[in-house]
């Protein structure tokens, strides 16, 4: 079992459907789930799932909503967005990576992040802060 970093292939179709909205006029919301060291989520990953999502006091299945910080926008010849920092607060939980994913209907998987290493907290705020909302750096873009 593995987690590799990557924008999620089945992500890539649906913006090219039109099925992904990022706009903040949008009624489609976004969340992030966390996942153990035993998670296998990767580029081909295509929806939400519990299998392996991390559990412990502090933490909700399906995990957090995010809120949009940046509304796509672009830079030179890269469209981006970004998102809030997110926390679970009094959180004992021990996760590998996350994935974010569109809540509702399919829960499409939009993207999959590696941390690099468990990353714990116990009694404490687990945070998740999303680098700089740039063409270089933020955490969904496309060039």
């Amino acid at each position: 079992m593995a987690i590799t970093q990557a924008m999620c292939t089945s992500f890539k179709q649906a913006l090219l459907d039109g099925e992904m909205d990022f706009s903040s006029d949008t009624a489609q919301s976004y969340k992030i789930a966390l996942y153990t060291s035993s998670a296998s989520l990767d580029a081909a990953t295509t929806a939400y799932t519990t299998s392996n999502e991390v559990s412990g006091t502090g933490y909700t299945a399906g995990g957090n909503t995010l809120t949009i910080s940046t509304n796509p926008t672009t830079s030179g010849t890269t469209a981006f967005l970004s998102f809030d920092t997110t926390t679970w607060s009094t959180a004992t939980i021990t996760a590998r990576g996350a994935l974010i994913y569109q809540d509702g209907g399919s829960t499409p998987a939009v993207a999959v992040l590696d941390f690099g290493g468990d990353k714990t907290s116990t009694a404490g705020d687990f945070q998740i802060t999303f680098p700089t909302a740039d063409a270089t750096n933020a955490i969904i873009r496309i060039a």
